[in-house]
């Protein structure tokens, strides 16, 4: 169940997980990367979850992305090299509107992962 929050800004770890993803090229990457300086956090999937639902501002530019999964393939590993879990970009209707850290395991990450954990391919 989301826990709304007073919307604020990405917070350095969600913008450089965002930004990481976006970095590839896919149809719509380029306006879904001009809304990352505009997006607000608006709340998180639980109390002490990673994940979080996004909002853009009506006006922002609107990706062809439509709505989904970006189609961004974001393997996270952990210090071991052991597979750890995955992020999911969401958008609707072309905006940002989640980021979901996917985890393999029986305990819930608190915080997303640092990049150099990440990989990411783009989905063909």
């Amino acid at each position: 169940m989301p826990v709304a929050i007073t919307p604020r800004p990405l917070d350095p770890a969600e913008r450089a997980v965002v930004e990481l993803l976006l970095a590839n090229e896919f149809p719509g990457a380029a306006e879904l990367r001009a809304q990352v300086g505009l997006v607000r956090v608006v709340a998180r999937w639980g109390a002490h979850s990673a994940s979080v639902d996004l909002m853009v501002p009506e006006g922002a530019p609107r990706s062809s992305a439509g709505s989904g999964v970006v189609p961004v393939d974001a393997t996270v590993v952990d210090a071991s090299g052991s597979l750890f879990g995955e992020i999911l970009l969401w958008t609707t209707a072309g905006h940002l509107s989640a980021i979901e850290f996917a985890w393999y395991g029986d305990e819930p990450p608190s915080a997303l992962p640092d990049v150099e954990m990440i990989t990411t391919e783009v989905r063909s």
